[in-house]
């Protein structure tokens, strides 16, 4: 398209002022020759019928004298720029406005028949040899009594009607010209709001289909190319922005398993080639189990969430009480609690409340969300799990007091494999894949969960579910 696209419009361009003038050149000057002859032969044939039922007439009926018949020919000969005559049916010239009256000699018009116009009232030649060029010639009957007594003949010359056709014709190819000029307005504007914008875009394209999703470009237009444009520039932003994610996963992904793998395959060689004691191995076979099951965590929570990309296709939705699953998840934390020194405070509303869920993945919200809350709360802490109820859905709230998420943060906690700063010095067990995979449960039940957080004073963590029918049927 690049380099055709213009060449193919200015191309276009050429044949249109090419045939343009061809047209003109072919067509126009016989169209306007002819108008102009009709113009001029109807302008004339109504003189010569005006004659013919006036003067001519009543030269015939006696009623006024040939002198002064010609005076008023001479005259209006004059005004029309023609000759004006007045012919017997025998072809016997009675008067001539380009020849004084002479009765004695008489001027015989040879072979004259008032039928060579044939179906029209004009005609072009030279008048019966009368004449050395064409001229335009009309014929109007003198009639008496129902008897045509001679004819009213007006002759004009074709040199006039072709310098007026010739005058048409150069205000044609003026105007012609004048509208191609005019036009190249249209190229103008073609060029700079189609042809360089698509340049820009199909460059983009090519950077794009290169492989350099970074490229960046812009047009300033509001119709649809400049939406194009914000189109394609946005798309090549999320697909690099995806790039760039899928290499970071790659790079997270291949850095949590080096880790474990590498302390395993250290402290099993190390047990081998005696490095360390034999009494010494039961202490350090319970680390590399600890990272095996790191090791098989990480891989669960990747399982976990490639199933649940599937946007809710593996969801099991039923009615279940949100209160008991609170309940229960809650008391399985109960030796961590002991240990840290941590109570977890229920604030429920009413004994039981039914949400309709998958109440697998959201006890493993709830799961998630309290050992976070538990794994960065200090020592002798209380953490709060409160349930609200509001136009149709259930609010759930896991609140700790612990070290908080910095601001810079909050964006970017749901992402996978990250970790803050300040997560990383407490937890040194974690995948980075608790909240996306709970965020991911959340979305896929077309709910939503947000995050209020203060740095050391702790974070709150709030999902909504809807609210079961089988509320009001308990009720």
């Amino acid at each position: 398209m690049k380099k055709t696209l213009y060449l193919k419009f200015l191309l276009a361009y050429g044949i249109f002022g090419i045939f343009g003038l061809v047209i003109l050149a072919t067509f126009v000057p016989s169209m306007t020759r002819e108008h102009l002859i009709r113009e001029k032969a109807n302008s004339l044939y109504s003189e010569a019928t005006l004659i013919a039922n006036t003067y001519a007439r009543n030269l015939y009926n006696s009623e006024i004298s040939l002198e002064a018949v010609k005076d008023q020919l001479d005259a209006l000969a004059v005004y029309l720029d023609s000759n004006v005559q007045i012919i017997n049916p025998s072809g016997r010239l009675i008067l001539d406005t380009d020849m004084p009256i002479d009765v004695e000699n008489e001027v015989i018009i040879e072979s004259f028949d008032s039928a060579v116009t044939g179906s029209s009232y004009y005609v072009i030649d030279n008048f019966f040899d009368v004449y050395p060029q064409d001229v335009l010639s009309v014929i109007a009957p003198i009639t008496t009594n129902y008897m045509v007594k001679g004819y009213v003949v007006i002759h004009t010359d074709m040199t006039s009607i072709d310098q007026s056709c010739n005058s048409l014709l150069n205000i044609s190819y003026i105007t012609l010209i004048i509208l191609f000029l005019l036009s190249l307005i249209i190229l103008i504007f073609f060029t700079e709001i189609v042809y360089l914008p698509l340049r820009k875009i199909t460059y983009a394209t090519e950077q794009y289909a290169t492989g350099n999703m970074h490229y960046e470009f812009s047009i300033d237009s509001e119709d649809e190319i400049g939406y194009l444009a914000a189109c394609l520039s946005y798309m090549a932003s999320e697909i690099a922005r995806s790039e760039d994610d899928q290499k970071k996963f790659v790079a997270n992904v291949s850095h949590d398993f080096r880790s474990p793998l590498t302390s395993i395959q250290g402290y099993l060689e190390a047990m081998l080639d005696g490095t360390i004691p034999p009494e010494l191995h039961e202490k350090y076979l319970n680390i590399v189990l600890n990272e095996t099951q790191r090791l098989t965590k990480l891989t669960n929570s990747l399982l976990t969430l490639n199933n649940l990309n599937t946007k809710g296709m593996l969801l099991d939705i039923t009615d279940f009480d949100i209160n008991q699953v609170i309940r229960s998840t809650a008391a399985s934390f109960e030796g961590t609690c002991l240990k840290k020194s941590i109570a977890i405070e229920l604030i429920l509303t009413d004994e039981v409340m039914y949400v309709t869920a998958d109440m697998s993945k959201i006890q493993q919200v709830l799961y998630n969300l309290i050992d976070n809350a538990i794994k960065f709360s200090h020592h002798n802490s209380v953490i709060k799990v409160e349930t609200t109820e509001k136009k149709n859905k259930i609010f759930i709230s896991v609140k700790d007091t612990g070290i908080g998420i910095p601001k810079e943060d909050l964006k970017l906690i749901w992402d996978r494999f990250y970790k803050s700063d300040l997560s990383r010095g407490k937890d040194k067990k974690g995948t980075g894949l608790g909240l996306s995979i709970t965020k991911e449960i959340i979305q896929s039940h077309n709910e939503h969960i947000n995050v209020i957080s203060t740095p050391g004073e702790g974070s709150e963590f709030i999902f909504s579910l809807p609210r079961s029918e089988e509320n009001d049927e308990e009720d």
